[in-house]
């Protein structure tokens, strides 16, 4: 920014160096005509550019800064050099919108949702990930979906698991697969060993990765946790994944929405198929079913039937 000679420097401006001669002009003028209707809103933005000006100033921000870097409104969050996803708060969504606006805002956000969960539902595990890969903020748009989802449910069954985990008081090596904002990871890192994973790391507990494919290796984990984390076409090799990674005797929990499973019974067959074996359901809740697994043996080599019709997609109505 180039700087104004003291001399014919306005008072403003040598109080306050991140204000432009541009913006004080603009300044004066609103507020001769603040008292015309719309005038009064245009002096209130004009302020808020002036404040966000001083503070770029004495951060040391250089004033031809890419404006989309420094405005929380322009991107919804930032992914940082180390990949893990920043989100912003929900005030600079609905800065300046009237109520009206706030609701076409909600509506939007809930149809990108849809489309967002639809789409996870309808591909295959390394395609979602290369989805969020090449556009992380989805991944953003789909969990803040998510959480509005998540407050009308009359239980969360990731606590379902927390609860389970408390209790053991043995210390367990635990991969928490599909784990979304890792929830299970900082409630209970201090009890057991937790490796959380996603397609994207959203914070600093998480590692991004295709949960059919995780970094860790065979054998090594105590207890997988699945929870409603079952959504590509090709969930089976997320099951053969959790396999591979768990001890012989490890455990296997599962949490899926039960309109999802066309048969329980086949559902339960394939699982059992791929090395493990039935200890526990529980399908009296009308939402969700939880299924409980012990590792009995390894998973065969390849699949022999097609398993996607095992678990319906979540297909929303055209509105």
């Amino acid at each position: 920014m180039e700087s104004t000679p003291r001399g014919n420097a306005s008072k403003a401006q040598r109080v306050n160096p991140g204000r432009t001669k541009q913006a004080d002009d603009l300044l004066g003028k609103v507020k001769k005509d603040k008292k015309k209707g719309p005038q009064a809103l245009k002096l209130k933005k004009i302020k808020q550019l002036l404040a966000d000006k001083r503070e770029r100033h004495a951060s040391g921000t250089a004033e031809d800064q890419p404006e989309a870097v420094s405005s929380a409104r322009a991107k919804p969050f930032h992914t940082s050099k180390k990949g893990v996803a920043t989100p912003t708060t929900k005030q600079a969504d609905t800065q300046g919108l009237s109520k009206l606006q706030q609701k076409m805002q909600q509506k939007l956000k809930g149809a990108r949702f849809r489309w967002i969960n639809e789409t996870l539902y309808t591909t295959t595990g390394t395609k979602a990930y290369d989805m969020m890969r090449n556009d992380p903020k989805i991944f953003e748009e789909y969990h803040q979906g998510f959480i509005s989802q998540v407050e009308k449910w009359p239980v969360n069954p990731v606590d379902v698991f927390i609860k389970q985990l408390e209790a053991s008081k043995k210390r367990l090596v635990v991969a928490d697969m599909g784990c979304g904002e890792a929830k299970l990871a900082a409630t209970v890192s201090k009890q057991h060993k937790v490796h959380s994973f996603d397609l994207v790391a959203y914070n600093k507990y998480i590692t991004a990765c295709n949960i059919a494919k995780v970094p860790l290796k065979n054998g090594v984990v105590d207890v997988v946790v699945f929870c409603l984390a079952l959504m590509g076409t090709d969930f089976i090799e997320f099951i053969r994944e959790a396999n591979r990674i768990l001890r012989t005797g490890g455990e296997l929990k599962i949490a899926e929405v039960i309109s999802r499973i066309s048969d329980i019974g086949a559902f339960i067959c394939e699982l059992e198929k791929q090395g493990f074996k039935l200890a526990r359901k529980d399908t009296s809740n009308k939402m969700f079913a939880v299924f409980q697994l012990t590792k009995v043996g390894e998973a065969p080599s390849s699949l022999i039937n097609d398993t996607k019709d095992l678990l319906k997609p979540c297909i929303y109505k055209r509105r």
